[in-house]
């Protein structure tokens, strides 16, 4: 984050005008695999900036999701029904985010120093810790959703809290660690390397909308809503401790592994609820 050109300061938005509307589409595009329209020439700025909304991205995903869960349950059993809606959602998104789940996992497992650590993450095979990671984490995914299916109101809750609370909490790292640089010989993914206040307030209040439009509507208590914001404000400070002690800071993978980890702890603490 020391390269002042990456950062959203004012200076930076006067140079590099877009409408929020076209950050929303840059943040579409980011993060999924559905094809927007960007009509300029988007830079690490812009990606800065378009950050804010990754937690609506999320969303919509989770709308997406729920819609097809939905679809599905019609003509198939539950079990059925949750493993086409994870097939589709990896379509969605070109399982991004499980991409760094794995190289996370097979760069701290099988590396001592960060520069190993480093170089096996940038590596495009999977490994033996990447991939028993992946299996696990898509296991308990499929288990905990197949769970929380006995209610169709609770399983598209889940699906929208996961996918809405666990980008805001990958997104809100940017904030608390230094990105770690990685040499022009790496397979490195854009990302988005400075979160402003005002994004970061977007960003949370995204997921506030969302938990309170769902006590609103008598869909979840606020005692429940309480509960997950604790379990990831606790897992949160946990994955900051873990990235500096393994890096020093954070890459793009290990953001990927913490909206990973926090949808599966979201699910979880449902389940947990029920």
């Amino acid at each position: 984050m020391s390269d002042s050109s990456l950062l959203d300061t004012p200076n930076n938005k006067l140079q590099t005008k877009v409408t929020q509307w076209q950050l929303v589409l840059l943040a579409i595009s980011f993060l999924t695999r559905i094809p927007v329209a960007l009509r300029f020439n988007v830079t690490n700025i812009h990606l800065n900036q378009a950050s804010r909304y990754f937690a609506l991205v999320g969303l919509l995903l989770g709308g997406l999701l729920a819609l097809s869960y939905c679809v599905f349950q019609l003509l198939l059993p539950p079990s059925l029904s949750v493993l086409l809606m994870m097939a589709f959602g990896l379509l969605l998104t070109g399982a991004f985010h499980e991409d760094g789940w794995v190289d996370v996992w097979d760069g701290f497992g099988g590396g001592w120093q960060v520069e190993q650590k480093l170089t096996i993450m940038k590596d495009s095979r999977l490994g033996t810790y990447g991939a028993a990671a992946l299996f696990i984490i898509l296991l308990i995914k499929f288990q905990s959703l197949v769970l929380l299916s006995t209610s169709l109101t609770a399983i598209i809750t889940a699906i929208l809290l996961g996918q809405c609370l666990s980008r805001v909490i990958a997104t809100s790292l940017i904030m608390s660690m230094d990105y770690v640089s990685e040499d022009a010989t790496s397979k490195v993914k854009p990302i988005a390397m400075y979160l402003s206040f005002n994004s970061l307030a977007i960003l949370t209040l995204t997921a506030v909308i969302l938990l309170l439009s769902l006590i609103f509507l008598n869909i979840i208590v606020w005692q429940t809503a309480v509960i997950i914001i604790a379990v990831l404000l606790i897992l949160r400070s946990v994955l900051v401790r873990w990235f500096k002690h393994q890096l020093g800071g954070y890459t793009g993978d290990c953001l990927g592994a913490a909206q990973q980890l926090s949808e599966v702890i979201i699910y979880l603490t449902l389940v947990g609820l029920l």
